[in-house]
């Protein structure tokens, strides 16, 4: 339907049909207004997995280990 279909099948409609319309536009915007919502955006460095392997000895030289894990898992 264009929007000027739209328009003539809501003008043909009788009071109490187009209070009803309303009344569902107004239900449908607010379910999808909370649905389109994006969450709250946690800065990166707040981020609780940041810097969880800070402490392990193995990921001082993070590119020797991913070598290393290769070449166990994978034999490459």
């Amino acid at each position: 339907m264009t929007n000027e279909e739209i328009l003539r099948e809501i003008a043909a409609l009788p009071p109490e049909g187009r209070n009803l319309l309303e009344n569902f536009l107004g239900f449908m915007r607010q379910r999808y207004a909370r649905q389109n919502t994006p969450a709250p955006c946690t800065p990166l460095p707040d981020e609780n997995f940041i810097g969880m392997w800070k402490d392990r000895d193995e990921m001082m030289d993070s590119s020797t280990w991913v070598s290393n894990l290769r070449t166990s898992e994978w034999g490459q």
